[in-house]
């Protein structure tokens, strides 16, 4: 079983310094005069192959514009635009980077992000080297305050390559940002391509699918050109993060809208359907996972919305995507309000998880529930092991003499029977340095249930580390064959729940059971006295109550 993946450090890149500077980097920002010259100096910090960085103040009330200006007055590659009214959102202080760009060549920054070293370089090199109107190279995502490093598509930018036609690519939609690709300034001017003005959320959807519609030759380089800071706690997210209103699940819609409308118009069906799939298996499931959490009117909305965009696909547009979000399309479809939601989050969940009960039809077709049969899950019967939806429940019970794990195994329409249940590669891995720290193999048996498999094992809580743990599975199968899973996360008396365990590293080890967000199991742990201590008080006011 592998963690997910993660970058390499951004290497050195083979050198193709233009002879003379070639690169625009149009930093935006608004409000941000805690970052943004963070954001400058590490576009200044790429070198001689920087013509220029165009700093656009989106009329900030901060200072931020008066920051950058003494910053400029003593850095002559430094020019700042300073805007008279506030835009609202991303696309205008862009497009005003692009009409005073001088360089061949430009580039976008945000103002709460930076570009490595060496960035620059790897995207120049490339586009000069191949030719090409369009360079683009990996974006990490930098979860603050923890550090942790998430890879944006990293299959796209595995290996070096040369795309000659967006159509010969499809994937290439999935990567709707425009922050980690250089562009040719003659080419976007050339193509009329420009980013929606005003407050657009999403405007790289937009944007994105402008630049494919125009067919450009593309060089994909594997460095990592752009780290990207997402800053959950901050007290004013951005307009992307800021997911708590119906409006921006709305915003996103508009967006996807435009963009497939744009590859249709340019007969790029492929690129259209690619789009589409890719909202059903990443948007769709994304906002799918979080409805628990949200009002019923929210969800009722949401529904309708949703419901009504979906109509709008067609159903090799649905049918072309991976299994779960194309089952939570079908689900909602189906339906003329929410319904199924906690089975909902599981299977929109990654890996997707269907959790019990299996229904089937009077033929024996798999369908979602004897309430709504016209949900078929028939390519349940024949999708690879390593692809089904297998539902796993925990139980995890920390204890002074050590902590049990116990798991179960469910049958799945008769595939994992006939595949044969044999054991589990438990994992548990810390979340922040996403690297496992134990692993232990542990055999399956019948369980008393038919078509359930258990397995139970003690897990040394007490050796670990403060932190976030994960708890990551591999189901391994007497035919040979093996799923990647996680585990649900099971509620009852008991569990879910903070217990202080004795340890020789810190004394006294604060252990947190609880369900994530798309309902698998992990734990925290928190030591000393004090975790203790809360722990306590907290057993005492339930006992008051």
């Amino acid at each position: 079983m592998q963690p997910n993946p993660r970058p390499s450090p951004p290497h050195q890149p083979a050198r193709r310094r233009a002879e003379t500077p070639a690169v625009t980097v149009v930093v935006i920002g608004y409000n941000d005069a805690e970052r943004v010259t963070d954001a400058v100096r590490s576009a200044l910090a790429q070198g001689a192959a920087v013509h220029e960085v165009i700093a656009v103040d989106d009329c900030s009330t901060d200072g931020s514009g008066e920051l950058l200006q003494r910053m400029a007055d003593s850095e002559p590659r430094l020019k700042v635009v300073r805007r008279a009214t506030n835009s609202g959102g991303c696309g205008t202080p862009r497009n005003d980077g692009i009409d005073a760009a001088s360089a061949p060549y430009v580039m976008f920054l945000d103002s709460d992000d930076v570009l490595p070293p060496g960035a620059v370089d790897a995207l120049l090199g490339a586009a000069l080297a191949h030719g090409t109107e369009v360079a683009a190279g990996l974006c990490v995502r930098r979860e603050l305050p923890s550090g942790r490093d998430i890879p944006w598509q990293p299959e796209l930018y595995a290996r070096a390559t040369v795309v000659p036609d967006p159509e010969r690519r499809p994937r290439l939609v999935h990567d709707t940002l425009c922050v980690n690709k250089l562009y040719r300034a003659d080419f976007l001017r050339e193509h009329g391509i420009r980013f929606p003005d005003g407050r657009f959320v999403y405007e790289d959807f937009v944007f994105t699918a402008r630049v494919l519609a125009a067919q450009p030759r593309m060089a994909l380089v594997p460095d990592t050109v752009y780290v990207w800071h997402v800053r959950r706690d901050a007290e004013r997210l951005s307009l992307s993060l800021d997911r708590a209103g119906l409006d921006n699940w709305t915003a996103r819609i508009e967006a996807h809208r435009q963009s497939v409308d744009i590859l249709l118009t340019g007969a790029h069906k492929r690129l259209a359907r690619a789009a589409r799939t890719r909202f059903l298996d990443h948007s769709l499931r994304m906002y799918a996972r979080e409805l628990d959490l949200r009002s019923p009117e929210y969800r009722a909305e949401w529904w309708a919305v949703t419901r009504a965009y979906l109509a709008t696909f067609d159903t090799a547009d649905i049918d072309a995507a991976p299994a779960p979000g194309r089952v939570v399309a079908r689900v909602v479809l189906a339906s003329e309000g929410p319904r199924d939601l906690p089975r909902l989050k599981e299977v929109a969940a990654r890996p997707a998880r269907l959790c019990p009960p299996y229904a089937r039809a009077a033929d024996g077709t798999p369908i979602w529930s004897d309430t709504l049969p016209q949900v078929t899950l028939e390519h349940l019967l024949v999708r690879p092991m390593s692809l089904l939806p297998v539902a796993v429940d925990a139980e995890l019970r920390p204890r002074a003499r050590g902590a049990r794990l116990r798991l179960r195994l469910y049958d799945l329409y008769g595939r994992v029977a006939a595949a044969g249940p044999d054991t589990v590669d438990i994992e548990v891995a810390e979340r922040l340095r996403d690297r496992p720290a134990r692993r232990r193999t542990v055999a399956f048996t019948p369980g008393t249930d038919p078509g359930t498999w258990v397995a139970d094992t003690a897990l040394d809580l007490s050796a670990l580390t403060a932190g976030t743990w994960d708890i990551r599975l591999r189901l391994n199968f007497a035919d040979g064959t093996h799923r990647d899973a996680s585990a649900h996360a099971v509620e009852g008396p008991g569990l879910l729940r903070r217990t202080a365990l004795p340890s020789l590293r810190q004394g006294v080890l604060l252990a947190h059971p609880y369900a994530t967000q798309s309902g698998a199991l992990a734990v925290r742990l928190a030591p000393g006295v004090r975790g203790a201590l809360a722990v306590l008080r907290g057993r005492l006011n339930r006992l008051v109550h």
